[in-house]
């Protein structure tokens, strides 16, 4: 996979589980996970895991041994449902391209180059070269780059073929170093050049732990222990893009994977994979025949990281006012919290996509890097308008909203409001007039599936105390989901 050094371009196999959560995987998932790993590395020891739900593996030796690249994927699809998961592969130059081709056509159909129809299909084998014209017609908001995707789509550049066929010079200049690193995945190659050869030195660092310890606070260690790995690369002027994660058991037992990471690998983004491998640590050996159980055989006893892959450090920039400073302690104080109350006693607001208040913001403990099940940068039809309320009930309260005769104010299916609402009752609070309103905003969600759809009528309303609510009318029923500040 050091296609950088070999001359020609890495052959990647993606092995996909659609559905899985990746966004929010805790340790259950990320365990059941490892077992689909455990079956992928019967076919290739060197498996390289991105997320729960997604892993990587070199295909150009194993291909050789199981009949060329559409037989291999085949055997490991098949393999991984033997297992019971849904599982789709694809077959490309690169890893990015590996990742599409696996979401995008039906399994082991060729693709030729330009064909329209290979982005519409579950999983494809891409023929080696035909990377970059596989890549042209997808939008560019597939990029792990909002902002840059934001802009190039302002700019009119829509297609990654697009992006591809501009001048490398121009994007450095205009984009500087994500927007060259992000053109050279549009044109199918890796984002950053390999180092030239590995480091003279060892930059592998190692943590015993004398007793042994489960999987939360070696969890809670590996963050040092990352900040040490990268600090050593800093200081050769090296940064990671892979890195093998090794455990070893009181009882013998060794757990080494590889993880790789879409950008740089962080202390953060270390800590937080290690913390997936170790959640599915084989725990204690219960008590039975063999005698009581022992608590330290299922524990830790050295946790080491492996710096794998490795470019040439570009560098950051530093905030203008200390703010990389404030960062810092914030994120010393929180990982402490997160020791002595667990990993998800602390966690940071994320924007995400939805039509309701409570739906664009979702809470994810701190470290970990996700992305919302729902994308804040798609279009909402039918999300109300900003500005967005100060808060947001996480119960909505009960309402009542009359019309100036005492009537109960409806909304028809066509959005027609019955009588302009005159006075409103939140809760247990008085009656308040209404002195301006707004709306309705119609909208009907999963209407095709008769047990969760919904179907509603979003209001704002301004009561004769200054405050502003946004309501909600279902089914007949008033409630109150938000209120302005």
């Amino acid at each position: 996979m050091r296609a950088e050094r070999t001359g020609k371009p890495a052959r990647i196999l993606a092995v996909w589980c659609p559905g899985w959560p990746e966004e929010d995987a805790d340790g259950a998932e990320a365990r059941a996970f490892g077992h689909v790993v455990t079956v992928v590395e019967d076919f290739c020891p060197e498996v390289e895991v991105l997320r729960p739900g997604m892993c990587v593996l070199g295909a150009r030796g194993p291909a050789r041994y199981f009949g060329g690249e559409d037989a291999l994927a085949r055997k490991i699809a098949e393999a991984v449902a033997a297992h019971g998961f849904d599982c789709h592969t694809g077959v490309a130059d690169g890893q990015f391209a590996a990742c599409l081709a696996a979401r995008a056509g039906r399994l082991g159909r060729p693709v030729s180059p330009g064909d329209p129809g290979a982005p519409g299909a579950p999983g494809v084998v891409v023929p080696p070269g035909g990377t970059r014209q596989f890549l042209a017609s997808y939008p560019v908001h597939v990029l792990a780059a909002p902002g840059l995707a934001g802009q190039l789509a302002r700019l009119g550049i829509r297609t990654l073929g697009d992006f591809a066929a501009l001048p490398a010079r121009d994007v450095a200049g205009r984009f500087g170093a994500e927007g060259t690193a992000f053109q050279r995945v549009a044109r199918g190659q890796e984002p950053r050049r390999l180092a030239a050869g590995p480091p003279r030195a060892d930059l592998s660092t190692a943590l015993e732990f004398d007793p042994p310890v489960h999987a939360e606070p070696a969890a809670f260690a590996a963050k040092g222990l990352a900040e040490q790995m990268l600090a050593g690369l800093a200081a050769c002027g090296l940064s990671c893009v892979r890195v093998r994660v090794r455990v070893t058991g009181a009882d013998g037992r060794e757990s080494a994977r590889l993880w790789r990471h879409d950008g740089l690998l962080s202390a953060l983004a270390v800590a937080q994979r290690v913390r997936w491998q170790l959640d599915g640590w084989p725990p204690a050996r219960a008590g039975g025949d063999d005698g009581p159980a022992d608590e330290a055989a299922g524990g830790i006893t050295l946790l080491r990281l492996v710096p794998d892959q490795l470019v040439p450090e570009e560098g950051r920039q530093l905030g203008l006012w200390g703010d990389d400073l404030i960062s810092g302690r914030v994120e010393r104080a929180a990982v402490r919290l997160q020791a002595m109350l667990g990993h998800e006693s602390v966690a940071h607001p994320l924007l995400a996509g939805g039509r309701g208040p409570a739906e664009q913001v979702v809470l994810v403990p701190f470290g970990d890097m996700r992305d919302p099940r729902f994308p804040a940068d798609r279009p909402w039809p039918a999300r109300i308008p900003p500005p967005a309320p100060a808060t947001v009930y996480p119960v909505p309260l009960t309402a009542r909203v009359i019309d100036a005769t005492g009537s109960p104010v409806a909304v028809t299916g066509r959005a027609v409001v019955s009588a302009p609402p005159d006075a409103l009752m939140a809760g247990d609070s008085p009656w308040l007039a209404i002195t301006a309103w707004a709306g309705p905003w119609p909208v009907t969600e999963r209407w095709w599936d008769e047990q969760n759809a919904t179907r509603r009528a979003r209001f704002q309303l301004v009561t004769e105390d200054g405050s502003a609510w946004l309501a909600a009318i279902e089914l007949g029923r008033w409630q109150i989901e938000a209120r302005y500040d």
